[in-house]
């Protein structure tokens, strides 16, 4: 029986390079970079989540009818801070969910601020099943 060692290839000094060690390195500049870029996305996150997250106009869908092929009427309940004017975005869907007509309303605060019903007629291409209020926002 005869027994072979595995033993580490010897080169010969020059002739391949520099030999490794078998750490692997990072490179300090990559890091860098990366941290860098993590701490822009985490800022400009913040920046349009202040900026268009969060509101304190809150819409609820209260109801809608299709009085005709050509419109529907939607009609939703807003929170506007006293003083301020909501800009809702409404709009009316088929049954297969497509789009066949938007409006924007200006919604004005009652005194003192608070709940605002509104019942508003959206033009539509082709008779509707389903009214939506995308968005409020402030007006402006």
């Amino acid at each position: 029986m005869s027994e072979t060692r595995a033993t580490t290839p010897v080169f010969p000094p020059g002739r391949y390079g520099r030999r490794r060690d078998g750490r692997r390195r990072r490179p300090l500049p990559l890091i860098v970079a990366a941290a860098v870029f993590g701490i822009a996305a985490l800022g400009v996150t913040w920046a349009y989540y202040q900026k268009f997250g969060q509101t304190d106009y809150r819409p609820e869908i209260i109801g809608w009818n299709e009085p005709a092929d050509t419109q529907m009427v939607i009609k939703f309940r807003v929170r506007v801070p006293a003083g301020e004017t909501a800009s809702c975005v409404l709009r009316a869907r088929d049954y297969q969910g497509y789009e066949l007509g938007t409006r924007t309303v200006t919604v004005p605060a009652p005194d003192g601020g608070g709940e605002v019903v509104v019942s508003e007629t959206v033009p539509t291409t082709a008779r509707g099943s389903v009214g939506d209020v995308m968005s409020c926002r402030p007006a402006g």
